[in-house]
């Protein structure tokens, strides 16, 4: 059949090259159209209980993830220059596109009591600037309790600002230039008072990655181009066999960044390495194909036939090693995250798509090209690699007990290092701990306990039900409660509200900050109806923290980044108290927030990949019991394939790499890829036991020089080119290069090593069934057999 493709493609090459090109140039006008996307919740499937009730707050109280933060720390805050520039700067980021509003110390309000009608009304401490009297503002806004902990903390001389931004903007392609501008007009406040600012928030971490993505996949892609072009051009040695391969990956670049546009998807922080990882995938076809085509040449100097034998010989072999490794991350797209199912379908096409173009272009091509001179086949006789494969036969005849021996050694050091294993993911956690985005966080965290949001709602399941009973005092006390955690912030919710306007109807006496005895929860309702329209402060507290209808509150918590591994031990020790106060047969307490679907993501992403790294280990050695039908076959390649992921994982536990969803990511990659070798070794093998009468010791031998030279090239451009994400801005795009990187190279040792051995061992079988069946016919007297000791029958 190989043979007849390969006929077919050198007969209509060049319809074939037209069409190509002309499906390369629809791919690229669907490429520049691709976004970037600025969604970070779609870790988890839409129909998760805890994904669907994030929702639901998000439409009934809005974006809980839409707050920036802006931090000084000063002892001169309250000085004349630096207070009235300060203030002039809150109205500049007040007139930015987007911005909803900004809660500073300048823009302040305080609640006063009409000493005619009885009313509370808001006034800003601020109304005219410059203001003269700096310290008459200063003592007024310190005697506001509402405000502590949320825009100052006195003992540190911090002040904070929360500018809010819309989230339509949030969620486009515009939220850069409105983050930009924020920081502009803040850095240029700091340059002028030679003060350090500090920025955090979701909006701003989300923007920063969605920026470096962008930024990295571009870097990403122009190093594996070099560098892979540098490692073919030292290889083959001819400047046609470099264009060729080169072209062949920019037409899989193309088609992966089009596909992702005709899907309906945007580029996150996952399908952004699915172009580089074209790159480094695609390249090992062009090196099977050219490396055979020069080998065939090297025989019997026909070009056409060089060609067709390289289709015919290497086709099966190939398409094997990319269905492989499209399996390894097609695997992504059963499970239920968006975020995975897109990476594995997007990856899983543009791989088997790899396989075509390389397939169709490259004897296409170079048909119409010289054939090879001299120089350019010279590599197939390189020194150092005769050398070293010569040492690896060596090795593999005489001293294979020594390679089990150190295989199953590592493998112990392997298990005792899982064992160490611990799973933990944080917010910002592929971000370098030196980085300034980290740094800002820290200092937030350090001076306002975090700026992570959880939100606690608790429902009273029924209308007007938060006025009917004593809804208001559980919500206080389990406020109360919840803010004696260390890891927890500023807390706000409607109480709050009600003890600012409790403080305003007794004079504005800060010790009557509080929620009074004589309060009536159904005054709530007239300042409700008071507020309607209204854009001040206490308006917008009532409107954000309890619903229309009064039947829900919102409380919302602000907690440091305290992980994947703390998170659930903090909720369950608030989560007792609070069903107390709030009988599950009269209330129902939601625990939500961006907070809380990280850690659900995080979970779900783990789960997921360990689902699918099973199922890619069904799928991918059912094709091998497919191809090779032999027992002993998929067993052999099952341990080969396993090893190098198992010394992985014990050296991450060694080194106190945590489980995370971009380590997990790392064994999924790296078995798509390295089961290639192995495919590429046994094909070769199976093809070439008739060629020596069936002998497997022989054929072993043959098998190591033929392949091993294409192995450790296809190995070493694999490396290189998962080594690049090394130079990621992200410690999680870091682990994916270092860490695949290491098993690729441990894969391409134990194909060369392990693997030839256990195929010995199953000459040492075929050895003793031999000499068994040798003395059983000697014993009834009718001869030996005719098979030889070595051969080998499938």
């Amino acid at each position: 059949m190989w043979h007849k493709i390969a006929a077919f493609i050198i007969k209509f090459r060049i319809v074939l090259l037209i069409i190509l090109l002309a499906a390369t140039g629809i791919m690229g006008y669907y490429a520049s159209k691709v976004e970037l996307s600025y969604e970070f919740t779609t870790a988890i499937p839409t129909d998760n209980a805890k994904y669907v009730a994030y929702q639901n707050f998000r439409r009934q109280f809005g974006e809980d993830g839409n707050m920036m933060v802006i931090g000084v720390q000063t002892n001169d805050f309250f000085s004349p220059a630096f207070f009235n520039d300060y203030a002039r700067l809150t109205q500049r980021i007040e007139k930015v596109k987007s911005v909803e509003n900004v809660l500073s110390i300048p823009g302040a309000v305080s609640l006063v009591k009409d000493t005619v009608t009885g009313s509370l009304k808001t006034i800003k401490l601020v109304t005219v600037l410059p203001v003269t009297n700096v310290d008459s503002v200063k003592n007024a806004f310190m005697s506001l309790p509402f405000y502590r902990g949320v825009l100052y903390n006195k003992d540190a001389n911090a002040y904070l600002m929360a500018v809010r931004i819309d989230k339509k903007v949030l969620n486009s392609k515009d939220r850069s230039g409105v983050i930009n501008e924020i920081l502009s007009l803040a850095d240029s406040f700091g340059a002028a008072h030679n003060t350090i600012m500090h920025y955090s928030g979701l909006p701003l971490i989300r923007t920063e990655m969605a920026t470096r993505v962008q930024k990295e996949m571009r870097m990403f892609l122009i190093i594996s181009f070099l560098l892979t072009a540098v490692i073919l051009a030292l290889f083959f040695r001819s400047f046609m066999a470099v264009v060729a391969s080169m072209l062949v990956v920019a037409a899989g670049v193309i088609w992966s960044v089009g596909t992702i546009e005709l899907l309906g998807y945007k580029i996150t922080l996952l399908t952004a390495l699915i172009p580089p990882l074209i790159v480094v995938i695609g390249i090992p076809n062009c090196v099977y194909f050219l490396n055979k085509y020069h080998a065939e040449y090297h025989k019997h100097r026909d070009k056409i036939k060089a060609l067709v034998r390289m289709v015919d010989r290497m086709g099966i072999v190939t398409l094997f090693t990319n269905l492989t490794a499209a399996i390894g991350f097609g695997v992504f797209f059963f499970t239920k995250s968006t975020l995975l199912k897109e990476f594995g379908l997007v990856a899983g096409i543009n791989i088997i798509s790899i396989f075509f173009i390389s397939l169709i272009f490259i004897p296409a091509l170079f048909s119409f090209l010289p054939p090879p001179k001299v120089r350019h086949i010279k590599y197939l006789n390189s020194g150092w690699i005769n050398n070293l494969l010569t040492t690896l036969t060596n090795w593999v005849f005489g001293h294979r007990s020594w390679i089990y021996v150190l295989t199953i050694a590592a493998c112990i050091f392997s298990v005792f290092g899982i064992l160490r294993l611990r799973s933990e993911a944080h917010i910002v956690d592929d971000l370098p701990k030196s980085d300034k985005v980290y740094q800002d966080l820290l200092f937030f965290e350090n001076n306002f306990k975090g700026i992570m949001p959880l939100e606690i709602v608790i429902d009273t399941r029924s209308k007007y039900g938060l006025v009917k009973g004593d809804a208001f005092r559980r919500i206080d006390t389990a406020e109360q409660f919840i803010k004696h955690f260390p890891q927890i912030g500023q807390t706000l919710s409607i109480i709050d509200g009600i003890k600012f306007a409790t403080q305003a109807s007794f004079g504005g006496d800060t010790n009557n900050y509080a929620l009074s005895s004589l309060f009536n929860p159904k005054d709530l309702l007239f300042y409700m109806h008071l507020s309607k329209g209204k854009t001040n402060l206490f308006s917008k507290l009532i409107s954000t923290f309890v619903d229309s209808n009064m039947q829900k509150a919102r409380i919302s918590v602000n907690m440091a980044d305290i992980g994947s591994k703390q998170l659930p031990k903090l909720l369950d020790s608030i989560r007792p108290r609070t069903y107390q106060l709030f009988d599950s047969n009269k209330y129902t307490v939601t625990f939500t927030g961006t907070s809380v679907v990280f850690l659900e993501g995080s979970r779900f992403i783990i789960n997921s990949l360990r689902d699918s790294l099973i199922l890619a280990f069904i799928i991918i050695f059912g094709c091998m019991v497919f191809l090779f039908r032999s027992w002993r076959i998929l067993l052999i390649s099952m341990v080969v394939n396993i090893v190098p992921l198992l010394i992985t994982a014990g050296i991450m536990g060694w080194m106190g790499i945590r489980i995370k969803p971009s380590t997990v990511l790392v064994f999924s990659v790296a078995l798509g890829i390295t089961i290639d070798v192995t495919i590429r070794f046994l094909v070769n093998f199976k093809q070439e036991l008739s060629w020596h009468d069936d002998s497997i010791a022989e054929t072993v031998r043959r098998t190591i020089h033929d392949t091993g030279l294409s192995i450790i090239y296809t190995s070493l451009i694999l490396i290189a080119g998962f080594g690049v994400f090394i130079l990621s801005d992200f410690d999680g795009t870091k682990s994916l290069g270092y860490l695949t990187s290491m098993t690729l190279f441990m894969a391409m040792v134990t194909n060369l090593t392990l693997q030839p051995a256990l195929l010995m061992w199953m000459d040492t079988i075929q050895v003793k069934k031999s000499k068994a069946a040798d003395f059983l016919l000697d014993e009834d007297g009718e001869g030996k057999p005719q098979t030889k000791a070595g051969d080998y029958t499938p």
